[in-house]
């Protein structure tokens, strides 16, 4: 099978497409014909080799694909080949086939396209699960969502108008910030053109944000933090300025504010039915046709490397796909 392969950590350059052996149906596992992988911001992190997560070289990078099943290990039950089935793998996405643990399969609505499939369980897992879960977001509350016209943040504009909160969505260009209008935000502000500051608050009519969930860190997080509510709660979702804020602990104490950190996958090992439970409401929303995400580009196989240059270097909005 074909497949894009890491030999050795640094430059995206360093993913080349390759010939290799197609994987096994081992015991417990059955092996996916991919046919779409959804791109993440931890791809390109991968390869560089400074994600949390550091698989044993070489390596293909992907986190979650869609796709038919093509053949069950022995022990698996209640799937079969021909089965449509979305899947997280933690790496070896970016290939024709893959193979993964039955327990991580999850079947896709029958309304829901593979390249829909594999841009699903992470970005809008990530808002569901630190907006409900961690955020305890109310209905009628004020929602800052920075970076919102990305895979990511976009979602997050979604799930908090479908929760019933009021979105204010920031973003760096006026074509995102349409998208973010168009998947519920309320209000808008350019933050490259506007004081982020100034506009939350005069938005709130003085109240401020009470959930601001924040990927983007720098000085977007320093004036959202400026903006909150009294009882607000930060959002940190990640860091895609580069600039890790550092926050003085006694301006927590002001107006009674959390910090929140926040990582999707860490629930994968010591509180997966969070997830599980997550995903089944989200496919659920799908299926209702609630929620759905915004696929600005696709590319093939091939041309990986520059499906994960695009999303680094924001030249695209809401979700960035890889074909088979």
């Amino acid at each position: 099978m074909k497949a894009m392969i890491v030999r050795e950590c640094g430059p995206l350059e360093n993913l080349k497409l390759e010939e290799v052996p197609d994987p096994l149906a081992e015991p417990g596992k059955v092996v996916i014909d991919i046919k779409a992988c959804g791109v993440n911001f931890a791809d390109s992190l991968m390869v560089g080799g400074t994600y949390q997560v550091k698989p044993p070289l070489p390596f293909s990078p992907g986190l979650e694909v869609a796709g038919y099943i093509a053949e069950v290990g022995p022990g698996v039950e209640g799937w079969q080949v021909g089965d449509r089935v979305q899947a997280l793998t933690n790496w070896g996405g970016f290939a024709e086939k893959v193979a993964v643990p039955a327990e991580v399969l999850i079947r896709i609505p029958e309304n829901m396209s593979f390249e829909d499939a594999a841009s699903f369980v992470v970005a809008y897992g990530t808002s569901h699960v630190a907006l409900d879960y961690r955020a305890r977001l109310k209905a009628g509350e004020w929602l800052v969502v920075t970076g919102a016209g990305g895979g990511v943040g976009l979602t997050a504009v979604e799930i908090g108008h479908l929760m019933g909160a009021r979105v204010i969505a920031l973003a760096g260009d006026d074509e995102k910030l349409a998208v973010a209008r168009s998947k519920g935000a309320e209000f808008t502000v350019n933050y490259k053109h506007e004081d982020v500051r100034d506009r939350v608050k005069e938005i709130t009519e003085g109240a401020g944000a009470n959930v601001v969930y924040d990927a983007v860190g720098g000085d977007i997080f320093r004036a959202c933090f400026r903006a909150m509510a009294p009882e607000g709660r930060m959002m940190i979702i990640g860091f895609a300025s580069g600039d890790v804020p550092q926050v003085p602990a006694n301006h927590l104490l002001v107006k009674n504010i959390e910090l929140i950190g926040f990582y999707w996958g860490a629930y994968k090992e010591f509180k997966h039915q969070v997830l599980l439970d997550s995903a089944t409401d989200l496919f659920r929303w799908y299926a209702e046709g609630k929620i759905k995400p915004h696929i600005s580009k696709t590319f093939p196989l091939e041309q990986a490397v520059e499906a994960i240059r695009s999303l680094k270097e924001r030249k695209s909005s809401g979700k960035v796909v890889v074909t088979m």
